[in-house]
Formats: structure tokens, sequence, C-alpha cells
């Protein structure tokens, strides 16, 4: 995506994959996700150490606009209604700010949802 170009200065590109990370960042910033869900590849990725910023993101960008679609995993007791529109309004406002693109989508797809698992208890009843 080229951003502006002027003869004198030259022109700025900003690429797909720096979108999506943006995208991904401000996911993860609402409160009540738990997490991004990407493909089996995805998780294979981190297996080995490498951190995918834009993982469960898939962007299509144009010369002025940008659509997104995100794979989102939610808090156990989330409202899941309230906590995707968040997403989309941050989501939103962040690329457009960051970026001068235009948002015209996004898109949340709830995928799983993510239960914290509670601290056992040390104590014995028996002795």
């Amino acid at each position: 995506m080229e951003l502006m170009e002027d003869p004198g200065m030259g022109s700025v590109k900003i690429a797909n994959e720096v979108v999506a990370v943006i995208a991904g960042l401000a996911t993860i910033e609402v409160e009540g996700i738990a997490g991004m869900s990407g493909g089996i590849a995805e998780g294979w990725s981190e297996l080995w150490g490498k951190k995918n910023l834009a993982r469960g993101v898939k962007v299509e960008v144009g010369e002025q606009q940008a659509a997104v679609d995100l794979n989102v995993v939610v808090k156990y007791g989330a409202v899941i209604p309230e906590v995707c529109e968040e997403v989309q309004r941050n989501v939103k406002r962040t690329i457009e700010i960051m970026t001068g693109l235009e948002v015209v989508q996004v898109n949340v797809h709830v995928t799983n949802v993510f239960i914290e698992e509670k601290e056992t208890s040390t104590d014995v009843r028996v002795r």
C-alpha cells in the first residue's frame, strides 16, 4: 500500500503485514480477549520461539481502505457481543490513526473460550 507520494520527498509504503500486526495488538488490548487464534502452522512457529504478532489476523489493504478479519479467543465470563464490539472499535481506530487508511470492515470470529485454571488447594484433608 502506497500511502503518500511527494515528488520532492519520495513515497511511504506500509506493508500489509504491518497493518495485520497493528490489528492484532489492538485486539489483545481489549479486556475480555484471552488471545488470538491461528492455524496449526502458526501454533508450531510459536513452539519454536517465533512470536507471530499477526496471528489470527487477515487483512485486505487497498490504496485508501482496509478490511480486517480477526480470529479471537475470549475469556470465560466475558460478554461476547460487548467484547467484540470493543475490539471492532479499537482495531478500526488504531489502524486509522496509525496508517491513515479508512477501515471499512472489522469482522470478529470467536473461535474459542479460555477458562483460567484455578489454583489447586494445597490443603490436605487427611494427614
